[in-house]
């Protein structure tokens, strides 16, 4: 997704020299005249990935407007610009929370390194954030990604759900991101930092899943050397999530639905029961009540289970937040495979925002990642996702390294670089079968047309060459041109003959 660089600044000539050099490199600028422009256009919600920040502007200052945008919890990575570049006024800036500084005026080179420094900077910090909001429990309904009315009615619902301890079924499609969900309960509740366990139902041998799921005593059976206190007793106190609950053999869903009702378990070997207090989200990926009517789901522990429940859209139902998606994959494979991918073309987002994705947000996930560590490109293109777009990478060499965006130039034939030619061309570059002429001979003609339009002033003919007197002789020598300096009339020409 392309970046939004708001430019504030009260010059209109820097913001527009400032445009074109974000424009020529993909990003979109807009502006903002004043600190107050720029504070209402971040309020308003509208996309702002970076601030550019002048320091000194008539009203509220650029010192100014980067305090109230903390204040207000503003945190896009700011880079402030400043024509006197004082220490002391650049020092405040950092202190205040910017990310770079440059002097007007600044090169273009200078502009976009900065540019591109802050905003790897800010994804770092966002991924290291989500991480330490993973580990540790805290990762709630405002971390999810997507915006789309289906996507907002499931944050409405986990959000509301989340305030008591009500046992919660999240059904959909395998890879809708089910645990995702169960994960924001958990970090919105009343019980986040705690303990969140998840078990995938699915995934356990039939014969050890009653100890995995309320442990054992040691010497409880074969085998059995340690004792284990199970998945319900590693949730107590916080939540546990799981997953597949509907491929659990009837057995144990006699079992788990006596842990739910009474609230202690009953480990493998052990004398007595222990309390447990463990919140519940469970997860399955088929119909539930078909499930039930086919003798496969116990009826009672479906409707014990299925008391708040919460349907997972598919991802081709909510396609507007694919854009996001793909920017959020991005942006954490980047850190984790050290590459620095800008972002996914227009063209890209078009097919893959129209694509059906049967996999859901696990396969989107998998096919960015890929094209990820396998891209060149400033920008993923369509090639980078050949199992989806069907669409071939181009060998190496048709690449342009310079704009990636647009297809490689042809290179025009000898044939036609002879038409195209001036026929009244001075010195000629190509000779009459379309082959380059020798550098020797096109420098002979070069320094005989520069005599001739200098009238032997070997002085301005050196100056106009960009070489010494002496240099200049000595080619005259080598080339054989004494004779036109004969014929020169400079001032210079007799000392050129000599």
């Amino acid at each position: 997704m392309t970046k939004t660089v708001l430019v504030v600044d009260d010059d209109p000539t820097q913001r527009r020299l400032i445009q074109a050099v974000l424009e020529r490199e993909g990003f979109v600028a807009v502006h903002a005249e004043n600190g107050d422009q720029a504070i209402a256009r971040l309020q308003s919600g509208a996309a702002t990935d970076l601030v550019l920040l002048d320091l000194v502007m008539p009203g509220i200052t650029g010192q100014d407007t980067l305090k109230e945008m903390r204040a207000r919890g503003h945190n896009q990575p700011v880079i402030v610009i400043t024509a006197t570049g004082g220490i002391d006024t650049v020092v405040a800036a950092m202190q205040a929370g910017a990310s770079d500084f440059f002097v007007k005026p600044a090169s273009p080179e200078r502009i976009i390194v900065s540019i591109r420094n802050a905003l790897n900077l800010g994804s770092l910090k966002s991924e290291v954030e989500r991480l330490k909001k993973h580990t540790t429990g805290r990762a709630s309904f405002a971390d999810m990604v997507g915006n789309s009315p289906a996507m907002t009615m499931v944050k409405r619902l986990g959000e509301r759900a989340a305030k008591s301890s009500i046992p919660i079924l999240i059904t959909g499609e395998s890879g809708v991101g089910k645990e995702v969900i169960a994960r924001a309960v958990h970090g919105s509740s009343d019980r986040a930092g705690k303990a969140f366990v998840a078990v995938n139902c699915g995934a356990i041998p039939e014969n050890l899943i009653e100890s995995i799921l309320f442990g054992h005593e040691k010497g409880s059976f074969t085998g059995a050397t340690d004792k284990h206190l199970g998945k319900f007793q590693e949730a107590n106190g916080g939540t546990l999530f799981l997953d597949e609950v509907g491929e659990l053999p009837l057995d144990m869903q006699v079992k788990l639905l006596r842990v739910l009702q009474e609230g202690e378990v009953d480990a493998i070997g052990s004398k007595r029961s222990l309390k447990v207090d463990v919140r519940i989200v469970s997860a399955t990926n088929r119909d539930p009540a078909q499930a039930v009517k086919d003798g496969l789901f116990r009826e009672d522990l479906f409707y014990r289970l299925n008391v708040f429940p919460i349907e997972a859209p598919a991802l081709r139902e909510r396609r507007e937040d694919i854009p996001a998606l793909v920017e959020h994959f991005i942006r954490r494979f980047n850190i984790e495979e050290g590459k620095s991918v800008t972002g996914a073309s227009a063209e890209t987002l078009a097919f893959l925002t129209a694509f059906d994705w049967p996999g859901n947000v696990r396969q989107l996930e998998n096919a960015v990642y890929r094209a990820i560590v396998l891209a060149d490109a400033p920008y993923l293109q369509p090639y980078d996702f050949p199992a989806i777009s069907g669409v071939a990478a181009p060998p190496p060499e048709a690449v342009s390294p310079t704009s990636l965006m647009a297809a490689p130039p042809t290179l025009p034939t000898a044939e036609q670089l002879i038409a195209e030619m001036p026929k009244d061309a001075p010195v000629r570059i190509l000779d009459g079968r379309g082959h380059l002429r020798t550098l020797e001979e096109i420098e002979r003609d070069l320094i005989q047309l520069a005599i001739e339009i200098y009238a032997g002033h070997m002085s301005e003919v050196a100056r106009r060459l960009g070489i010494g007197r002496s240099t200049l002789y000595r080619k005259v020598r080598e080339q054989g041109l004494e004779g036109i300096l004969e014929k020169g009339e400079g001032d210079d020409s007799a000392t050129a003959a000599a």
